[in-house]
């Protein structure tokens, strides 16, 4: 079943105190275009992360939102830098001695004062790249499922409008099955009244019928297109994967054909029906450009 281009999936993990939050938007595009916004301590995942998107989405244009809170005490160590602790209590030390105050020194106090004391973190990168996929495939699932749902949506428009386009061009082919036969009947009419007379070459009157007929034929044209209706709807029902380029290239061939058709038909009718085919050729065009 085809897919859409647009769609949105959100997704969050905890896992020992680490949270994940992850979105993804995608909208049409003519490639696979991935824009990743994440914490500076997880860009070295990025790589890995596009690679598992990749791996099940073919075009889109999208836009990836990381968010990440490490709160394990796991990953968090505390040191103290006891030089730097020493130098203030000497000073206050000091300072205490110069102006005669009483040195009541509180290590809490000490411990605010700046590079006194650092909290660092020392994340497990191996740990933390299982959780980032485990998210980024559970956010991708939810995106294609809805991707997916868009796309049965457009697949039944595209049913119906093929549909339609297979009847105009069958009531094409019945009419063209016609224009011989008005042709020759026109034709010694127009003859008799110029000539002023019943008698009529028949071998020249079948030259100039064997010459319309080839000049006007769309057989080929209308086998064609018949062949291009069958090959949409093959590609629309049993087809598995990114198939827009595919459906648009078909699009192309069939709006090719019945131009053919449009500038050979010498019908009004014929015109009529390519008129509203070609219409809905391109609001079929239009709903390709949303195809996956």
């Amino acid at each position: 079943m085809i897919r859409s281009m647009t769609g949105f999936g959100k997704s969050n993990l905890i896992k020992n105190e680490r949270e994940y939050q992850f979105e993804i938007k995608s909208v049409n595009h003519r490639y696979l275009d991935i824009s990743i916004k994440m914490p500076k301590q997880l860009t070295y995942l990025e790589e890995n992360i596009k690679k598992a998107i990749s791996s099940k989405i073919n075009r889109g244009k999208l836009e990836v939102y990381i968010s990440f809170y490490n709160n394990s005490a796991e990953d968090q160590e505390i040191t103290i830098n006891k030089e730097i602790a020493k130098l203030y209590i000497s000073q206050f030390q000091e300072l205490a001695k110069e102006n005669n105050l009483p040195e009541s020194i509180n290590i809490m106090d000490i411990a605010k004062l700046p590079d006194v004391l650092n909290i660092s973190s020392k994340q497990d990168e191996e740990t933390i790249k299982e959780e980032i996929l485990q998210i980024t495939n559970e956010t991708v699932d939810k995106l294609i499922e809805m991707r997916t749902f868009e796309g049965e949506k457009i697949a039944e428009d595209l049913i119906n409008r093929i549909d339609i386009i297979n009847e105009k061009t069958k009531e094409i082919s019945a009419i063209s099955t016609g224009l011989i036969d008005e042709y020759i009947v026109k034709l010694e009419k127009r003859i008799k009244e110029i000539l002023k007379t019943e008698e009529i070459d028949k071998n020249r009157l079948a030259q100039e019928v064997v010459i319309y007929a080839d000049k006007c034929s769309i057989e080929e044209e209308l086998t064609r297109l018949k062949s291009h209706i069958a090959q949409f709807k093959e590609f629309i029902y049993n087809s598995q994967g990114a198939i827009g380029k595919k459906l648009d290239f078909i699009i192309q061939e069939m709006n090719r054909e019945t131009n053919t058709i449009g500038s050979k038909a010498n019908s009004i009718d014929i015109i009529n029906n390519v008129v509203e085919i070609k219409t809905e050729l391109e609001n079929i065009r239009e709903q390709i450009q949303n195809i996956e």
